[in-house]
């Protein structure tokens, strides 16, 4: 299929009519549970549960008559009403179901729901779950808009619920100042990335008259290479900012302050993937402008090293797992900068990196039951036998994360390898170092938490979780060793038309000389993890001179160099303003205030009640008058 080409969605006709319920369903019981109060706290996070689990069914009906069709009958759109009209300009509120949106809704509603049911037992002791649970529904129904809508317009819609529900999760023990600060640190910058898609929305809007997908995609290439830039650019400020990529990457390691199931929610399956979506669904633009393409791989090249870097130096287990999700979506937007083969990588990284990603933070949640919510791994040590389902099922999540041969980490991450190093040597080598240092701290990781010794604080008893939690552990492990494998040939050929990826089948076993230069690597990687943590580690953080580690410990200075570029002088200039307006304007108009004050004050003293004074004034003002007139003659 040519890149160019552009399908034209058909109308919806039987199941896909009711495609708007899988979001109406999950967000009319966000507002049902927030409005109705106590009354619903004993059964309201079933009832959240069962929403999530509706719209998981509704999206598993229409991928499978989806796979029924040829594929140019496979794009549906849903026309539900029009939002407004101005001139030639015309927005519908209208979803798109196509190959790329139904990957995203099997993925946001199955692991959504498998986090829901994980929830029921993690947050069972919790006052506020039924609050709780309407937040996550609030989080799948926004999701849902923002992948679904096909209008970057309605996109925008789903793209601020995401940014409010997350800002509601990682706040939600709002009693810890860390984690109110956490949410308004996530909503604040996530604000800037909001401002480069409502940019690209206008300049869409100015230049080819509408913000449609069909529109854009048709008519991208008469856009001129500046403006075309201009949009791609506007587009990835979008996705840094949603997919904490570089520069705008401080939010992600503190919204960890949210419960486990959140971190969950936000790192694998969901809100950090919609910058990537967005790239991708943009892929006819980034057609028409190398230097965003190149701008997309470079941003995405600094992240996944740079998630690396914080990984190998946090002690917090979910903080490690909060790096690795920055790295392996930086992974993802470097392959969605390599071209229309890079697209579908990307998705298919995507995916995977959903199912071993939520199946690891979860098991870091059970990790952290077990534990007394304690999350320092220092503390941890010998939990495979205290613990073993939640080893095992996170043990299958690290093999994928690492691209441990035939797990889905390996098929979808080599695939990116192989294609960086087809696009550059150098865009290659730095993603090769990304797999080299990930499989460093992810062993760093499984040594300090199930090997080596006790290291458990007293009074702390390490348990097994109960079902609610390690079923949906065992479900997402599954996924993580055996979905690679299944999709390694179809995902391509499958998102042949909404990327113009070509297809190029290859076998399970076929390995090429770049893919055994990447398990070398990753060889590598375990041995030094291994090596280096194999030893008794002390229960304290010790003191280093290691430049290395203390610059990952403060997350590579960004919170520092943004304090000092952005906060600093912020809020300088609003002192500077405040004076201003205290002293210059506030003066102006008090001052103003006071003159006529002061005059009005002595004015008054002339009405002083006394008919004398008024008679004088008055023979007072006649002569006045009189020697006017008489002047007036003589002059």
């Amino acid at each position: 299929m040519n890149l160019l080409e552009t399908v034209t969605p058909i109308a919806a006709s039987g199941m896909f009519r009711y495609a708007w319920t899988m979001i109406a369903v999950p967000g009319v019981v966000a507002a049902f549970l927030l409005l109705a109060g106590r009354v619903t706290d004993k059964w309201g996070h079933l009832l959240a549960t069962l929403a999530s689990l509706y719209s998981f069914s509704i999206g598993a009906c229409l991928f499978g008559e989806m796979l029924g069709r040829e594929p140019g009958q496979r794009a549906v759109t849903n026309q539900l009403w029009t939002l407004f009209e101005a001139g030639s300009w015309k927005v519908d509120v209208s979803l798109l179901v196509d190959q790329l949106s139904i990957l995203f809704v099997l993925l946001i509603t199955g692991v959504g729901s498998l986090i829901h049911i994980y929830s029921i037992g993690y947050m069972a002791h919790d006052e506020r779950r039924r609050r709780f649970f309407a937040y996550l529904n609030l989080f799948v129904a926004a999701m849902l808009t923002l992948v679904l809508g096909d209008n970057y317009l309605i996109t925008f819609f789903g793209w601020e619920g995401v940014g409010l529900a997350s800002f509601l999760l990682i706040s939600f023990w709002q009693h810890k100042t860390s984690a109110a600060l956490a949410g308004k640190k996530a909503f604040v910058m996530n604000r800037v990335g909001d401002l480069g898609l409502t940019m690209a929305i206008f300049t869409m809007l100015s230049q080819l008259g509408s913000s449609a997908f069909v529109d854009v995609n048709e008519h991208a290439t008469k856009l001129s290479p500046f403006w075309a830039t201009v949009i791609g650019l506007l587009l990835l400020v979008a996705a840094c900012g949603k997919s904490a990529q570089f520069p705008l990457q401080a939010w992600l390691l503190d919204a960890m302050e949210g419960p486990t199931p959140v971190s969950a929610l936000i790192h694998a399956a969901t809100m950090v993937t919609a910058g990537v979506y967005l790239v991708v669904r943009s892929h006819h633009v980034y057609a028409q402008t190398e230097t965003a393409q190149i701008a997309v791989a470079v941003i995405g090249t600094i992240t996944l090293l740079y998630g690396a870097w914080i990984g190998t130096s946090k002690d917090d287990i979910k903080k490690v797992l909060a790096g690795s999700t920055m790295s392996q979506i930086g992974y993802m937007m470097l392959a969605a900068g390599l071209g229309p083969i890079g697209a579908a990588f990307a998705i298919f990284h995507l995916i995977t990196h959903g199912f071993f990603k939520a199946n690891m933070f979860l098991g870091a949640g059970s990790v952290m039951h077990g534990m007394s919510d304690d999350v320092d791994m220092r503390h941890f040590g010998a939990l495979r036998k205290a613990m073993p389902i939640t080893f095992l099922t996170f043990a299958m999540g690290y093999l994928a994360i690492i691209g441990f041969p035939f797990t889905s980490g390996y098929f979808s991450k080599d695939h990116i390898i192989e294609a960086a190093f087809e696009k550059s040597p150098v865009f290659g080598s730095l993603a090769l170092l990304g797999a080299l240092v990930t499989a460093f701290y992810m062993t760093r990781l499984m040594m300090m938490t199930f090997f080596g010794e006790k290291r458990w604080l007293k009074g702390v008893h390490p348990h097994e979780s109960p079902l609610t939690m390690t079923i949906p552990l065992m479900v997402l492990a599954v996924l993580s060793i055996v979905a690679g494998a299944l999709m390694n040939n179809w995902i391509g050929e499958w998102l042949e038309p909404a990327t113009g990826a070509e297809v190029h089948h290859t076998a399970l076993t076929h390995i090429t000389p770049i893919g055994m230069l990447t398990m070398g690597v990753v060889a590598l990687g375990v041995f030094c993890g291994w090596f280096f943590f194999r030893k008794e580690i002390p229960s304290f953080q010790p003191a280093t001179n290691n430049v290395f580690a203390i610059a990952g410990r403060n997350d590579l200075y960004g919170d520092h160099f943004n304090e000092a570029v952005f906060m600093r002088p912020g809020q300088k200039l609003v002192e500077v303003l405040d004076h201003t307006d205290r002293g210059v304007v506030d003066g102006a108009v008090m001052g103003t205030a006071t003159a006529l004050g002061g005059l009005s004050t002595v004015v008054r003293k002339l009405q002083n009640g006394y008919v004398r004074s008024y008679a004088l004034t008055m023979v007072a003002g006649a002569i006045l008058v009189g020697l006017a007139l008489i002047l007036g003659q003589l002059a």
